[in-house]
Protein backbone atom coordinates (compact mmCIF):
# COMPACT_ATOMS: atom_id res chain seq x y z
CA UNK A 1 0.00 0.00 0.00
CA UNK A 2 1.42 3.40 -0.99
CA UNK A 3 1.01 6.62 0.97
CA UNK A 4 0.94 9.85 -1.01
CA UNK A 5 0.87 13.45 0.16
CA UNK A 6 -0.21 16.02 -2.40
CA UNK A 7 1.32 19.48 -2.63
CA UNK A 8 -0.96 22.59 -2.42
CA UNK A 9 -3.50 22.87 -5.21
CA UNK A 10 -1.72 25.43 -7.35
CA UNK A 11 1.52 23.51 -7.30
CA UNK A 12 -0.27 20.21 -7.70
CA UNK A 13 -1.86 21.58 -10.84
CA UNK A 14 1.53 22.59 -12.16
CA UNK A 15 2.74 19.02 -11.78
CA UNK A 16 0.04 17.94 -14.21
CA UNK A 17 1.15 20.29 -16.95
CA UNK A 18 2.62 18.63 -20.01
CA UNK A 19 6.39 19.01 -20.06
CA UNK A 20 7.36 20.92 -23.19
CA UNK A 21 9.14 19.13 -26.00
CA UNK A 22 12.42 20.81 -25.08
CA UNK A 23 12.23 18.99 -21.75
CA UNK A 24 11.52 15.56 -23.24
CA UNK A 25 14.81 14.23 -21.89
CA UNK A 26 13.69 14.58 -18.27
CA UNK A 27 13.15 11.19 -16.63
CA UNK A 28 12.90 9.68 -13.16
CA UNK A 29 16.14 8.77 -11.41
CA UNK A 30 16.73 5.07 -10.87
CA UNK A 31 15.36 3.62 -7.60
CA UNK A 32 18.69 1.89 -7.00
CA UNK A 33 22.33 2.80 -7.57
CA UNK A 34 23.01 -0.45 -9.44
CA UNK A 35 24.54 -2.72 -6.79
CA UNK A 36 23.46 -6.33 -7.51
CA UNK A 37 23.89 -7.31 -3.84
CA UNK A 38 21.32 -4.72 -2.70
CA UNK A 39 19.26 -3.56 -5.71
CA UNK A 40 17.12 -1.17 -3.61
CA UNK A 41 20.09 0.60 -2.02
CA UNK A 42 21.06 4.02 -3.26
CA UNK A 43 19.45 5.92 -6.10
CA UNK A 44 20.27 7.36 -9.51
CA UNK A 45 20.19 10.86 -10.93
CA UNK A 46 22.00 12.91 -8.31
CA UNK A 47 25.08 13.08 -6.10
CA UNK A 48 24.90 14.30 -2.48
CA UNK A 49 27.61 16.60 -1.09
CA UNK A 50 26.24 17.33 2.39
CA UNK A 51 23.62 16.26 4.93
CA UNK A 52 22.41 18.65 7.61
CA UNK A 53 20.31 16.74 10.16
CA UNK A 54 18.41 18.59 12.86
CA UNK A 55 16.82 16.06 15.18
CA UNK A 56 14.96 15.70 18.46
CA UNK A 57 14.76 12.34 20.23
CA UNK A 58 12.73 11.32 23.27
CA UNK A 59 14.21 8.17 24.82
CA UNK A 60 11.09 7.32 26.84
CA UNK A 61 8.90 6.98 23.76
CA UNK A 62 11.51 6.33 21.04
CA UNK A 63 10.05 9.24 19.09
CA UNK A 64 12.48 10.76 16.61
CA UNK A 65 11.55 14.04 14.90
CA UNK A 66 13.76 15.48 12.21
CA UNK A 67 14.43 17.92 9.44
CA UNK A 68 17.02 16.78 6.91
CA UNK A 69 18.54 19.29 4.51
CA UNK A 70 20.32 17.56 1.64
CA UNK A 71 22.65 19.36 -0.76
CA UNK A 72 23.12 17.58 -4.07
CA UNK A 73 23.96 17.98 -7.75
CA UNK A 74 21.90 16.38 -10.48
CA UNK A 75 23.70 13.92 -12.76
CA UNK A 76 20.88 13.72 -15.31
CA UNK A 77 17.77 15.63 -16.31
CA UNK A 78 15.36 14.65 -13.52
CA UNK A 79 11.59 14.61 -13.47
CA UNK A 80 11.57 12.70 -10.17
CA UNK A 81 14.09 11.20 -7.80
CA UNK A 82 14.17 8.80 -4.88
CA UNK A 83 15.58 8.92 -1.37
CA UNK A 84 16.07 5.84 0.82
CA UNK A 85 13.99 6.26 3.97
CA UNK A 86 11.47 4.47 6.18
CA UNK A 87 9.96 6.90 8.70
CA UNK A 88 6.78 8.95 8.13
CA UNK A 89 7.37 12.09 6.08
CA UNK A 90 5.17 15.18 6.50
CA UNK A 91 6.74 17.57 3.98
CA UNK A 92 9.35 17.73 1.22
CA UNK A 93 10.69 20.86 -0.42
CA UNK A 94 12.99 21.05 -3.42
CA UNK A 95 14.82 24.35 -3.86
CA UNK A 96 12.43 25.91 -1.36
CA UNK A 97 9.23 24.86 -3.12
CA UNK A 98 6.89 22.15 -1.86
CA UNK A 99 7.26 18.90 -3.77
CA UNK A 100 4.98 15.94 -4.18
CA UNK A 101 6.09 12.69 -2.59
CA UNK A 102 5.03 9.09 -2.22
CA UNK A 103 6.46 5.87 -0.82
CA UNK A 104 7.08 2.61 -2.62
CA UNK A 105 8.76 -0.68 -1.90
CA UNK A 106 10.43 -1.12 1.45
CA UNK A 107 12.57 2.00 1.59
CA UNK A 108 11.82 4.31 -1.35
CA UNK A 109 10.68 7.91 -0.87
CA UNK A 110 9.74 9.17 -4.35
CA UNK A 111 10.05 12.95 -4.68
CA UNK A 112 8.45 14.88 -7.55
CA UNK A 113 9.68 18.49 -7.66
CA UNK A 114 7.33 21.25 -8.84
CA UNK A 115 9.57 21.75 -11.88
CA UNK A 116 11.95 19.27 -13.54
CA UNK A 117 15.61 19.53 -12.58
CA UNK A 118 18.24 20.00 -15.26
CA UNK A 119 21.46 18.01 -15.25
CA UNK A 120 24.41 19.57 -13.45
CA UNK A 121 22.35 21.86 -11.22
CA UNK A 122 22.70 22.33 -7.46
CA UNK A 123 19.64 21.12 -5.57
CA UNK A 124 18.54 21.63 -1.97
CA UNK A 125 16.09 19.07 -0.59
CA UNK A 126 14.41 19.52 2.79
CA UNK A 127 12.54 16.58 4.33
CA UNK A 128 10.50 16.84 7.55
CA UNK A 129 9.64 13.60 9.30
CA UNK A 130 8.85 11.81 12.55
CA UNK A 131 8.47 8.26 13.79
CA UNK A 132 9.62 5.53 16.13
CA UNK A 133 12.66 3.86 14.54
CA UNK A 134 12.29 0.68 16.62
CA UNK A 135 8.91 0.06 14.95
CA UNK A 136 10.37 0.19 11.44
CA UNK A 137 11.15 -3.24 10.02
CA UNK A 138 12.58 -3.89 6.58
CA UNK A 139 12.25 -7.53 5.56
CA UNK A 140 11.73 -8.28 9.24
CA UNK A 141 15.02 -6.64 10.16
CA UNK A 142 15.98 -3.46 12.02
CA UNK A 143 19.19 -1.50 12.38
CA UNK A 144 17.90 0.52 15.34
CA UNK A 145 18.87 -0.63 18.84
CA UNK A 146 16.66 0.31 21.76
CA UNK A 147 18.61 0.68 24.99
CA UNK A 148 17.37 1.12 28.57
CA UNK A 149 17.98 4.87 28.30
CA UNK A 150 17.81 5.65 24.58
CA UNK A 151 18.54 4.35 21.11
CA UNK A 152 21.41 3.65 18.73
CA UNK A 153 21.77 3.58 14.94
CA UNK A 154 24.72 1.40 13.90
CA UNK A 155 24.50 -1.38 11.32
CA UNK A 156 25.91 -2.57 8.02
CA UNK A 157 25.20 -2.56 5.08
CA UNK A 158 22.63 0.10 5.93
CA UNK A 159 21.25 1.93 8.95
CA UNK A 160 20.45 5.37 7.57
CA UNK A 161 16.86 4.61 6.53
CA UNK A 162 15.94 4.29 10.20
CA UNK A 163 16.91 7.87 11.06
CA UNK A 164 17.50 10.09 8.00
CA UNK A 165 16.67 10.15 4.26
CA UNK A 166 19.67 9.62 2.02
CA UNK A 167 21.26 8.16 -1.07
CA UNK A 168 22.10 5.06 0.91
CA UNK A 169 25.14 3.49 -0.74
CA UNK A 170 28.91 3.91 -0.17
CA UNK A 171 29.30 5.23 -3.73
CA UNK A 172 27.68 8.51 -2.68
CA UNK A 173 29.66 9.94 0.23
CA UNK A 174 29.03 13.33 1.80
CA UNK A 175 29.95 15.52 4.74
CA UNK A 176 27.61 15.69 7.73
CA UNK A 177 26.29 18.09 10.35
CA UNK A 178 24.22 16.26 12.97
CA UNK A 179 22.37 18.34 15.58
CA UNK A 180 20.42 16.38 18.19
CA UNK A 181 18.13 17.69 20.94
CA UNK A 182 17.68 15.30 23.89
CA UNK A 183 16.34 15.60 27.45
CA UNK A 184 18.75 17.11 29.99
CA UNK A 185 20.90 14.45 31.62
CA UNK A 186 21.04 12.51 28.34
CA UNK A 187 23.79 12.77 25.74
CA UNK A 188 23.81 12.42 21.96
CA UNK A 189 26.91 10.88 20.38
CA UNK A 190 27.67 11.03 16.66
CA UNK A 191 30.60 11.16 14.23
CA UNK A 192 33.38 13.71 14.01
CA UNK A 193 33.93 16.67 16.31
CA UNK A 194 31.47 18.04 18.87
CA UNK A 195 31.10 21.66 17.82
CA UNK A 196 28.95 22.83 20.72
CA UNK A 197 26.20 21.91 23.18
CA UNK A 198 23.60 24.06 24.91
CA UNK A 199 20.61 23.58 27.21
CA UNK A 200 17.17 25.18 27.05
CA UNK A 201 13.87 24.38 28.77
CA UNK A 202 14.88 20.90 29.90
CA UNK A 203 16.56 19.86 26.65
CA UNK A 204 20.22 19.81 25.57
CA UNK A 205 21.28 20.12 21.95
CA UNK A 206 24.52 18.52 20.71
CA UNK A 207 26.05 19.64 17.42
CA UNK A 208 28.44 17.25 15.64
CA UNK A 209 30.36 17.74 12.41
CA UNK A 210 32.08 15.29 10.04
CA UNK A 211 34.13 17.35 7.60
CA UNK A 212 35.35 14.52 5.35
CA UNK A 213 33.27 12.42 2.96
CA UNK A 214 31.37 9.71 4.81
CA UNK A 215 29.25 6.81 3.59
CA UNK A 216 25.71 6.84 4.93
CA UNK A 217 26.03 3.50 6.77
CA UNK A 218 29.03 4.94 8.62
CA UNK A 219 26.92 7.74 10.11
CA UNK A 220 25.92 6.89 13.67
CA UNK A 221 23.67 8.20 16.41
CA UNK A 222 23.64 7.11 20.04
CA UNK A 223 21.38 8.68 22.65
CA UNK A 224 21.63 7.68 26.29
CA UNK A 225 23.45 8.32 29.54
CA UNK A 226 27.20 7.99 29.05
CA UNK A 227 30.43 8.42 30.92
CA UNK A 228 32.66 10.33 28.50
CA UNK A 229 36.45 10.48 28.43
CA UNK A 230 38.56 12.78 26.26
CA UNK A 231 42.22 12.75 25.31
CA UNK A 232 44.52 13.45 22.38
CA UNK A 233 46.77 11.25 20.28
CA UNK A 234 50.52 11.75 20.11
CA UNK A 235 49.81 13.65 16.89
CA UNK A 236 47.34 15.96 18.64
CA UNK A 237 44.05 14.54 17.37
CA UNK A 238 41.09 14.70 19.79
CA UNK A 239 39.81 11.39 21.19
CA UNK A 240 36.32 11.01 22.62
CA UNK A 241 35.14 7.71 24.08
CA UNK A 242 31.69 7.13 25.58
CA UNK A 243 30.48 4.29 27.81
CA UNK A 244 26.91 3.62 28.89
CA UNK A 245 26.60 4.13 32.63
CA UNK A 246 24.96 0.70 33.03
CA UNK A 247 27.51 -1.61 31.37
CA UNK A 248 27.87 -3.62 34.57
CA UNK A 249 30.68 -6.19 34.68
CA UNK A 250 31.87 -5.29 31.17
CA UNK A 251 32.61 -1.65 32.00
CA UNK A 252 36.22 -2.09 33.14
CA UNK A 253 37.20 -4.34 30.23
CA UNK A 254 35.59 -1.95 27.75
CA UNK A 255 37.54 1.00 29.13
CA UNK A 256 40.79 -0.99 29.23
CA UNK A 257 40.33 -1.60 25.51
CA UNK A 258 38.99 1.69 24.14
CA UNK A 259 41.31 3.87 26.18
CA UNK A 260 44.14 2.51 24.02
CA UNK A 261 42.50 3.99 20.90
CA UNK A 262 45.10 6.74 20.53
CA UNK A 263 47.99 4.31 20.90
CA UNK A 264 46.53 1.95 18.30
CA UNK A 265 45.76 4.74 15.83
CA UNK A 266 49.27 6.14 16.09
CA UNK A 267 50.67 2.64 15.54
CA UNK A 268 48.48 2.07 12.47
CA UNK A 269 49.80 5.24 10.82
CA UNK A 270 53.11 3.43 10.46
CA UNK A 271 51.44 0.91 8.16
CA UNK A 272 48.64 2.88 6.51
CA UNK A 273 49.89 6.46 6.48
CA UNK A 274 48.41 9.54 8.17
CA UNK A 275 45.08 9.09 9.93
CA UNK A 276 42.46 10.31 7.43
CA UNK A 277 40.19 12.29 9.80
CA UNK A 278 40.31 15.01 12.45
CA UNK A 279 38.80 13.03 15.34
CA UNK A 280 38.63 9.51 16.70
CA UNK A 281 37.30 7.49 19.59
CA UNK A 282 34.53 4.96 20.15
CA UNK A 283 31.43 4.23 22.15
CA UNK A 284 29.96 1.28 24.03
CA UNK A 285 26.18 1.53 24.49
CA UNK A 286 24.15 -0.93 26.53
CA UNK A 287 22.88 -3.01 23.61
CA UNK A 288 22.24 -6.73 23.40
CA UNK A 289 23.90 -7.28 20.01
CA UNK A 290 27.35 -8.80 19.82
CA UNK A 291 29.11 -7.06 16.93
CA UNK A 292 31.21 -3.93 16.47
CA UNK A 293 31.13 -1.49 13.56
CA UNK A 294 33.60 1.01 12.09
CA UNK A 295 31.26 4.02 12.21
CA UNK A 296 33.46 6.83 10.94
CA UNK A 297 35.81 8.41 13.52
CA UNK A 298 33.79 6.82 16.36
CA UNK A 299 33.37 3.03 16.15
CA UNK A 300 30.45 1.28 17.81
CA UNK A 301 31.30 -1.59 20.17
CA UNK A 302 28.87 -4.03 21.75
CA UNK A 303 29.51 -4.72 25.46
CA UNK A 304 29.67 -8.41 24.58
CA UNK A 305 32.98 -7.78 22.82
CA UNK A 306 34.44 -7.36 26.32
CA UNK A 307 32.54 -10.09 28.18
CA UNK A 308 35.74 -12.13 28.62
CA UNK A 309 37.97 -9.21 29.50
CA UNK A 310 39.78 -6.47 27.63
CA UNK A 311 40.33 -7.06 23.93
CA UNK A 312 42.43 -4.49 22.11
CA UNK A 313 42.21 -6.64 19.00
CA UNK A 314 38.67 -5.45 18.29
CA UNK A 315 39.84 -1.84 18.61
CA UNK A 316 42.65 -2.57 16.13
CA UNK A 317 40.11 -4.03 13.71
CA UNK A 318 37.69 -1.09 13.82
CA UNK A 319 40.42 1.55 13.66
CA UNK A 320 42.03 -0.16 10.66
CA UNK A 321 38.71 0.32 8.90
CA UNK A 322 39.11 4.08 9.14
CA UNK A 323 41.61 3.69 6.30
CA UNK A 324 40.33 0.46 4.72
CA UNK A 325 36.57 0.73 4.36
CA UNK A 326 35.90 4.31 5.48
CA UNK A 327 38.41 6.50 3.65
CA UNK A 328 38.71 3.98 0.81
CA UNK A 329 35.21 2.51 0.54
CA UNK A 330 33.84 -0.29 -1.58
CA UNK A 331 32.79 0.50 -5.12
CA UNK A 332 30.15 -2.22 -4.73
CA UNK A 333 29.31 -4.46 -1.79
CA UNK A 334 30.95 -7.42 -3.55
CA UNK A 335 34.27 -5.64 -2.85
CA UNK A 336 33.86 -6.21 0.90
CA UNK A 337 37.30 -7.90 1.04
CA UNK A 338 38.83 -4.44 0.66
CA UNK A 339 37.33 -3.73 4.09
CA UNK A 340 37.41 -6.93 6.06
CA UNK A 341 40.47 -8.80 4.81
CA UNK A 342 42.65 -5.79 5.57
CA UNK A 343 41.09 -5.09 8.98
CA UNK A 344 41.67 -8.73 9.94
CA UNK A 345 45.24 -8.58 8.66
CA UNK A 346 45.85 -5.51 10.82
CA UNK A 347 45.03 -7.73 13.81
CA UNK A 348 47.70 -10.15 12.64
CA UNK A 349 50.17 -7.26 12.44
CA UNK A 350 49.23 -6.19 15.98
CA UNK A 351 49.92 -9.77 17.09
CA UNK A 352 53.39 -9.50 15.54
CA UNK A 353 53.95 -6.19 17.31
CA UNK A 354 52.87 -7.65 20.68
CA UNK A 355 55.05 -10.75 20.26
CA UNK A 356 52.02 -13.04 20.35
CA UNK A 357 52.42 -14.70 16.98
CA UNK A 358 53.58 -13.48 13.57
CA UNK A 359 51.27 -13.00 10.63
CA UNK A 360 52.91 -16.03 9.02
CA UNK A 361 52.24 -18.15 12.10
CA UNK A 362 48.62 -17.03 12.14
CA UNK A 363 48.28 -17.77 8.42
CA UNK A 364 49.77 -21.24 8.90
CA UNK A 365 47.37 -21.86 11.79
CA UNK A 366 44.28 -20.82 9.83
CA UNK A 367 45.31 -22.82 6.77
CA UNK A 368 46.18 -25.97 8.73
CA UNK A 369 43.14 -26.02 11.00
CA UNK A 370 40.56 -25.60 8.22
CA UNK A 371 40.18 -28.98 6.47
CA UNK A 372 39.56 -29.06 2.73
CA UNK A 373 35.94 -30.13 3.21
CA UNK A 374 35.17 -27.14 5.44
CA UNK A 375 32.54 -24.87 3.79
CA UNK A 376 34.90 -22.05 4.71
CA UNK A 377 36.82 -22.77 1.49
CA UNK A 378 33.70 -22.51 -0.67
CA UNK A 379 33.26 -18.79 0.09
CA UNK A 380 35.05 -16.52 -2.38
CA UNK A 381 36.21 -13.39 -0.51
CA UNK A 382 36.54 -11.38 -3.74
CA UNK A 383 32.82 -11.81 -4.49
CA UNK A 384 31.20 -13.75 -1.63
CA UNK A 385 27.55 -13.05 -2.51
CA UNK A 386 25.18 -11.11 -0.26
CA UNK A 387 24.42 -14.22 1.79
CA UNK A 388 28.12 -14.57 2.69
CA UNK A 389 29.15 -10.94 2.77
CA UNK A 390 30.18 -11.16 6.43
CA UNK A 391 31.21 -14.81 6.48
CA UNK A 392 34.33 -15.67 8.45
CA UNK A 393 36.09 -16.61 5.22
CA UNK A 394 35.93 -12.99 4.01
CA UNK A 395 37.99 -12.14 7.10
CA UNK A 396 40.36 -15.08 7.56
CA UNK A 397 40.69 -16.31 3.99
CA UNK A 398 40.90 -12.64 3.04
CA UNK A 399 43.83 -12.20 5.41
CA UNK A 400 45.43 -15.37 4.01
CA UNK A 401 45.35 -13.71 0.59
CA UNK A 402 47.31 -10.78 1.99
CA UNK A 403 49.91 -13.02 3.58
CA UNK A 404 50.29 -14.84 0.25
CA UNK A 405 50.74 -11.45 -1.43
CA UNK A 406 53.30 -10.42 1.19
CA UNK A 407 55.34 -13.57 0.58
CA UNK A 408 55.12 -13.13 -3.19
CA UNK A 409 56.30 -9.52 -3.43
CA UNK A 410 58.37 -9.20 -0.23
CA UNK A 411 57.94 -6.97 2.80
CA UNK A 412 59.24 -3.77 1.22
CA UNK A 413 56.78 -3.79 -1.67
CA UNK A 414 53.95 -5.23 0.42
CA UNK A 415 54.07 -2.50 3.02
CA UNK A 416 54.45 0.10 0.29
CA UNK A 417 51.15 -1.19 -1.11
CA UNK A 418 49.45 -1.09 2.32
CA UNK A 419 50.50 2.51 2.87
CA UNK A 420 50.06 3.78 -0.68
CA UNK A 421 46.59 2.42 -1.33
CA UNK A 422 44.77 4.63 1.24
CA UNK A 423 46.54 7.66 -0.23
CA UNK A 424 45.83 6.76 -3.86
CA UNK A 425 42.08 6.40 -3.24
CA UNK A 426 41.66 8.64 -0.16
CA UNK A 427 38.01 9.55 0.57
CA UNK A 428 36.88 7.68 -2.53
CA UNK A 429 35.81 4.22 -3.67
CA UNK A 430 37.67 1.30 -5.15
CA UNK A 431 37.24 -2.32 -6.16
CA UNK A 432 39.18 -5.55 -5.72
CA UNK A 433 40.18 -5.35 -9.39
CA UNK A 434 41.61 -1.88 -8.82
CA UNK A 435 43.57 -3.14 -5.82
CA UNK A 436 45.05 -5.92 -7.94
CA UNK A 437 46.17 -3.46 -10.61
CA UNK A 438 47.61 -1.14 -7.96
CA UNK A 439 49.57 -3.94 -6.28
CA UNK A 440 50.92 -5.03 -9.68
CA UNK A 441 52.05 -1.49 -10.46
CA UNK A 442 53.84 -1.04 -7.13
CA UNK A 443 55.42 -4.50 -7.06
CA UNK A 444 56.23 -4.81 -10.75
CA UNK A 445 54.79 -8.33 -10.71
CA UNK A 446 51.76 -9.99 -12.25
CA UNK A 447 49.50 -10.88 -9.34
CA UNK A 448 46.12 -11.65 -10.88
CA UNK A 449 46.73 -15.40 -10.75
CA UNK A 450 47.82 -15.38 -7.12
CA UNK A 451 44.91 -13.25 -5.95
CA UNK A 452 42.48 -15.21 -8.09
CA UNK A 453 43.51 -18.38 -6.23
CA UNK A 454 42.83 -16.89 -2.82
CA UNK A 455 39.90 -14.60 -3.59
CA UNK A 456 37.87 -16.09 -6.43
CA UNK A 457 38.31 -19.87 -6.47
CA UNK A 458 36.28 -22.20 -4.31
CA UNK A 459 38.16 -24.97 -2.57
CA UNK A 460 41.24 -25.03 -0.38
CA UNK A 461 44.37 -23.91 -2.27
CA UNK A 462 46.84 -26.77 -2.70
CA UNK A 463 49.54 -24.86 -0.86
CA UNK A 464 49.27 -22.42 2.01
CA UNK A 465 50.49 -18.83 1.88
CA UNK A 466 54.00 -19.87 2.87
CA UNK A 467 57.40 -18.39 2.32
CA UNK A 468 59.70 -20.16 -0.16
CA UNK A 469 60.73 -23.53 1.19
CA UNK A 470 64.03 -23.72 3.06
CA UNK A 471 66.22 -26.73 3.76
CA UNK A 472 64.36 -29.39 5.75
CA UNK A 473 65.17 -29.43 9.43
CA UNK A 474 66.65 -32.46 11.12
CA UNK A 475 63.94 -34.97 11.88
CA UNK A 476 61.92 -33.61 8.97
CA UNK A 477 63.96 -35.06 6.14
CA UNK A 478 61.11 -35.13 3.67
CA UNK A 479 60.58 -31.41 4.09
CA UNK A 480 57.02 -31.82 5.40
CA UNK A 481 55.74 -28.71 7.13
CA UNK A 482 55.65 -29.10 10.92
CA UNK A 483 52.24 -28.94 12.54
CA UNK A 484 51.64 -25.31 13.47
CA UNK A 485 51.28 -24.25 17.07
CA UNK A 486 48.33 -22.07 17.99
CA UNK A 487 49.63 -18.49 18.26
CA UNK A 488 49.08 -16.84 21.62
CA UNK A 489 46.95 -14.11 20.05
CA UNK A 490 44.56 -16.48 18.32
CA UNK A 491 41.87 -16.66 21.00
CA UNK A 492 41.62 -12.87 21.24
CA UNK A 493 41.45 -12.57 17.46
CA UNK A 494 38.85 -15.34 17.22
CA UNK A 495 36.83 -13.57 19.91
CA UNK A 496 36.24 -10.75 17.43
CA UNK A 497 34.70 -13.08 14.85
CA UNK A 498 31.33 -11.57 15.75
CA UNK A 499 32.71 -8.11 14.90
CA UNK A 500 30.46 -8.29 11.87
CA UNK A 501 28.34 -11.33 12.65
CA UNK A 502 26.75 -12.00 9.26
CA UNK A 503 23.65 -13.42 10.91
CA UNK A 504 23.05 -10.01 12.49
CA UNK A 505 22.96 -8.20 9.17
CA UNK A 506 20.29 -7.66 6.61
Amino acid sequence: MHRKVIAPSVLAASLLLVIPASAASFAPGAPGIGDPYYPASGNGGYDVSHYDLRLQYQPKTDLLEGTATILATTTQDLSRFNLDFGLKVSEVRVNGIRAGFATSGTQELEVTPASPLAKGKSVTVVVKYAGKPSELKVDGWTAWHRTPDGGVAAQEPDSAIWWFPSNDHPLDKATFDVSVNVPDGTQAISNGVLQSSSSKLGWTRYNWRSNKPQATYLATLAVGKFDITTDTTANGLPILNAYSKDLGDNAGAARASLERTGEVADWLTGYFGPYPYNALGGYVPNVTSGYALETQTRPFYSPRQFANGANVQVVVHELAHQWYGNSVSVRGWKDIWINEGFARYSQWLWSEKEGEGTAQELADWVYATRPAEDPFWQVKPGDPGPENQFHGAVYDRGALALQALRNEIGDEKFFAVLKGWPTEFAHGNASVAEFTRYAERISGKRLAGLLDTWLYRSGKPAAGPSKPASKPKRGNLRGAAPKPVQPKSWKKIAATDSVHDHDAHR
